[in-house]
């Protein structure tokens, strides 16, 4: 692959294997069973994968709360769509790790305790890069170590979500802050006007539905995951000292902007 450039002469010219770091990128995968068992490579692979996905996905989240507060919101849906279909691939992803049989994991499962997925903390800040803020999930991380300082960091950051109503109330929209269920409501039934009139408001109604789109592909992974972790484990408790499948149960119904979902049921055919 030559990126569309023709080769350089030079003996210290960039190549492929040193501008991806190839050999440095294939040397992280370290198995600790003993002897190796075939398929730990592919468990740790996938979930190195997931972890370059989930930076490239928080890349592209501060960039889309970058254009919304610049007032761009085609430019945001733009960049939301691109989370989409990374979201798709993660998805797609569970499949290859379905290839594994539960005995097959079994055979190096205890090896990877007390380490759990549940400790991921990218996965922890995209959760609140989205606003499902949750400072109880800090314990998992030590004071002052670079995951803790980065996710105090996100909980500090004005959310996707309080970006895109602060987008809307800049266009002249009225929408209350805080999250009362009085301000809940409020902003609920606001959110109507972009879809009883979208001819008027239709670069905010193609963000709302992309904001909608990624909410939903990201219970889609959700519900996916927990499916698969059960087909591997059943009812096991997870590696980490969690319920398991019991803990990952709870989480499918999460919403990132409950709001837009729930505005759906205030909807008439006339508008």
């Amino acid at each position: 692959m030559s990126f569309g450039l023709p080769p350089v002469p030079g003996e210290d010219r960039l190549t492929y294997g040193s501008y991806l770091k190839v050999g440095h990128l294939t040397g992280l995968q370290t198995m600790l069973s003993e002897p190796p068992r075939h398929d730990e490579l592919l468990f740790i692979i996938i979930h190195q994968v997931y972890e370059l996905w989930f930076k490239q996905l928080l890349h592209e989240l501060d960039e889309i709360r970058a254009r919304l507060d610049q007032d761009q919101p085609l430019g945001a849906q733009r960049l939301l769509v691109r989370c989409i279909e990374i979201e798709r691939v993660l998805v797609e992803q569970l499949t290859v790790l379905e290839t594994m049989t539960p005995n097959d994991f079994l055979t190096f499962r205890d090896h990877l305790m007390p380490a759990s997925g549940f400790q991921s903390a990218q996965f922890r800040a995209l959760e609140f890069a989205c606003g499902l803020k949750d400072e109880r999930h800090l314990i998992h991380y030590k004071e002052g170590s670079v995951e803790r300082d980065m996710l105090e960091a996100r909980l500090s950051q004005p959310s996707l979500g309080d970006a895109f109503y602060a987008l809307l109330r800049r266009r002249g929209l009225e929408l209350p802050e805080g999250d009362s269920p009085e301000a809940v409501d409020a902003r609920t039934r606001a959110l109507l006007v972009i879809y009883q009139e979208p001819d008027s408001y239709y670069d905010l109604y193609l963000l709302a539905e992309a904001l909608v789109s990624f909410d939903e592909m990201f219970m889609l992974w959700r519900q996916h995951h927990v499916t698969m972790v059960e087909r591997m484990i059943g009812a096991k408790p997870g590696t980490g000292g969690s319920e398991g499948v019991a803990y990952l149960r709870s989480t499918t119904g999460r919403k990132f902007f409950p709001e837009l979902w729930d505005m759906r049921s205030l909807l008439s055919p006339h508008g």
